[in-house]
């Protein structure tokens, strides 16, 4: 049977409602295009610039400063950063479709932490400083001229952010700051410090965020951290005894520092969701390629049952972590809280990271338990995921009580 429609009112040739002049669905293909373009770029800049010397780096224990300029000037840096501060003006969406690609063409976690702190560092700079602690921070970071690090975690403190005991005394137009940092990430290196400090009370309440310089008096690298993995993240504990900082390096207004600090924890969580199953996805990846070429007992490893049921198992659970991570990240990009699913997305992803990083390396066998084999470097990286950004004990019982799980 064949239907007559009038063509002025035929929603297949109306032109507001055409896809090919829809300019909602432009604006689709427009971002598409972008991510794509961005994704190439990653990519092509991790074959070029890193593949052939990260196990170097690796040996040495950190990545080379010109990394940081070079990362720059491919806009990478700043991607997720607003332009007004000097970044490219992308959002989340477009921080994943980086990390991802970079993944994929042979990043590691480590790499990707010690290149990009001022993910961690910045933020809170960026939306809540003055524009000279912008200008003279976040600009230049951006730029590839400074590494700043983040200084939260202290020792015997772990994830309880608003247990800080490091103190900032007022004295006049200076801080004060007395007390220690742990664990923190490119502290060897960095120049700077976004250091969370007790300007108050007890609690949550009494908690600011100060940028300290890297060679004001009394700030010390006391040792740097040798780890299981991200050998090439330099990490560092710090101390602070007496050290003078200008009251214009308050990040935001005093005591709110927990609530700067809180509202970057999506973000972050999300972050380390792509560094999992990030690697566990290029694991997976080897692996497929190892199975199909390794021979034994004259046949290829891939012609065994066992071997291919392994394979689809580790496909299935990186398919679904990146599914769920990639819907919290739409919903946080169109404005929704996602604080529990984003402790869950990570979760999902680390238990992928776990389990798919394990079975690469039993896969290769001997040779993935060699030093210097990309498996072997994405196990013992893929150990600190459950426990960076807020342990999974933590964030579930954060989770438990967001949901109404907990009485």
């Amino acid at each position: 049977m064949t239907t007559l429609t009038d063509p002025a009112t035929d929603p297949a040739t109306d032109p507001a409602t055409d896809p090919a002049t829809d300019p909602a669905t432009d604006r689709g293909a427009t971002r598409a295009e972008e991510l794509q373009a961005l994704r190439e770029t990653a990519a092509e800049f991790v074959r070029r610039e890193v593949a052939h010397h990260l196990q170097a780096w690796e040996d040495a224990g950190e990545v080379p400063r010109a990394l940081h300029r070079a990362a720059a000037r491919q806009g990478l840096l700043g991607v997720s950063f607003a332009e007004e501060v000097g970044g490219q003006g992308g959002d989340l969406e477009h921080s994943v479709a980086l990390q991802e690609a970079m993944f994929a063409a042979g990043a590691s976690s480590g790499l990707m932490s010690a290149l990009f702190t001022g993910g961690i560092a910045l933020p809170h700079i960026a939306a809540h400083g003055s524009p000279d602690l912008v200008d003279r921070f976040v600009r230049p970071t951006l730029a590839g001229e400074l590494i700043g690090s983040l200084g939260v975690t202290e020792p015997g403190g772990g994830s309880d952010v608003a247990g800080i005991r490091t103190t900032a005394r007022r004295d006049g137009d200076h801080y004060v700051v007395n007390g220690a940092k742990t664990f923190i990430t490119s502290a060897v290196r960095g120049d700077f410090v976004t250091t969370a400090v007790r300007t108050g009370g007890e609690g949550h309440a009494g908690l600011s965020l100060l940028v300290v310089e890297k060679g004001t008096p009394g700030l010390t690298v006391d040792r740097s951290l040798a780890k299981m993995g991200w050998h090439c993240s330099d990490t560092a504990e710090l101390s602070y005894v007496d050290v003078r900082v200008p009251v214009s390096h308050l990040v935001g207004e005093e005591n709110a520092g927990f609530y700067l600090i809180a509202e970057q924890f999506v973000v972050e969580r999300i972050a380390l969701a792509v560094h999992a199953y990030g690697i566990a996805a290029r694991s997976l990846a080897l692996t497929a390629a190892w199975c199909r070429e390794r021979e034994t007992f004259g046949k290829p490893l891939v012609a065994n049952q066992v071997v291919r049921h392994k394979l689809v198992e580790m496909h299935r659970q990186v398919e679904v972590a990146r599914a769920y991570t990639h819907e919290v990240v739409r919903r946080h990009v169109a404005g929704e809280s996602v604080i529990a699913e984003a402790c869950l997305a990570k979760q999902t992803a680390c238990d992928a990271a776990t389990a798919v990083c394990h079975e690469a390396v039993q896969l290769h066998g001997g040779a993935g338990y060699m030093h210097g084999s990309e498996v072997e470097r994405h196990y013992r990286d893929a150990r600190i995921l459950p426990i960076g950004g807020g342990a999974t004990e933590v964030l579930t019982d954060l989770a438990a009580k967001l949901l109404g799980y907990a009485r």
